[in-house]
């Protein structure tokens, strides 16, 4: 259980994150803890971080098998919750379960500050002898201005601590050896979009694996030109679309404009 003073803790570092789980969110009751702490209502044009969840787990179930089967995903708030010095061992223990040294691609969907990027995890889950490439990390973050790459400590120490988990031979200078890239990508011309930027590179990452790199070692797909404006919001509009029910919209309504997906604090 989390204490009101870890709450607390939690208030004052300045993440807006978190739903406080004391079980696998991939567990039913979980799943229905999650869905009646975390305010599913939209307020003031922001949506919960359930809301997120729902829609990336329509998008996966809606991508081919074939494109989806060398790529998982971690929960949107495990990496946040890990962060708290009361959850990490529980988190930890949550992804070891899903087994992402089996995946050539992981997503983790990160949101601190308010702000939504992404981090994958590339070719981690390769058997040594048989990786084409070494493994590496990319950060795709939609808004560079502020500045991402503040995460990266935490990222490190996230890695380092999974490794440790599932008793794979790493130390922590082995990981500070891995590139981590943060690729140009379109960036949002407002504070508010960084949600649906971060899923649609999923949706565009997962339909075009990568088969050829840079010069610098990422993605040759990977840059300011990778969509428009246009073909974005004709992904969001698809993927609210999938989701009136979910997002309590009104009949008749349109979908609202996505913004930030801001997280219900939940006090147990």
């Amino acid at each position: 259980m989390i204490t009101r003073q870890a709450t607390k803790r939690r208030r004052n570092s300045g993440d807006s994150v978190l739903v406080l789980l004391d079980s696998d969110p991939e567990d039913e009751p979980s799943r229905k803890l999650r869905n009646s702490t975390c305010t599913n209502f939209i307020r003031d044009k922001k949506l919960a971080s359930n809301l997120f969840q729902t829609l990336l787990e329509d998008l996966w179930s809606k991508i081919p098998v074939e494109k989806t089967w060398p790529c998982t995903y971690l929960d949107c708030l495990w990496f946040s919750l890990y962060k708290d010095d009361l959850m990490r061992e529980k988190v930890l223990n949550w992804i070891k379960r899903k087994q992402i040294f089996t995946a050539k691609y992981t997503f983790i969907p990160i949101v601190c500050w308010g702000h939504w990027s992404l981090l994958i995890l590339c070719h981690f889950g390769e058997p040594q002898q048989m990786r084409p490439r070494i493994p590496f990390m990319l950060l795709l973050d939609s808004l560079h201005e502020t500045e991402p790459r503040r995460l990266e400590q935490d990222i490190r120490r996230f890695i380092l601590d999974v490794y440790r988990s599932q008793e794979k031979e790493e130390n922590s200078d082995s990981i500070a050896k891995i590139p981590l890239f943060l690729p140009e990508v379109p960036q949002q011309t407002n504070g508010e979009a960084c949600g649906i930027y971060v899923l649609y590179f999923i949706h565009l990452f997962i339909h075009s694996i990568p088969s050829s790199y840079t010069q610098e070692g990422w993605p040759c797909f990977l840059n300011k030109d990778w969509f428009t404006v246009e073909e974005l919001e004709s992904f969001r509009k698809e993927i609210f679309a999938w989701n009136f029910d979910t997002a309590m919209v009104n009949p008749g309504e349109q979908p609202p404009s996505p913004v930030i997906f801001t997280p219900v604090l939940v006090e147990r």
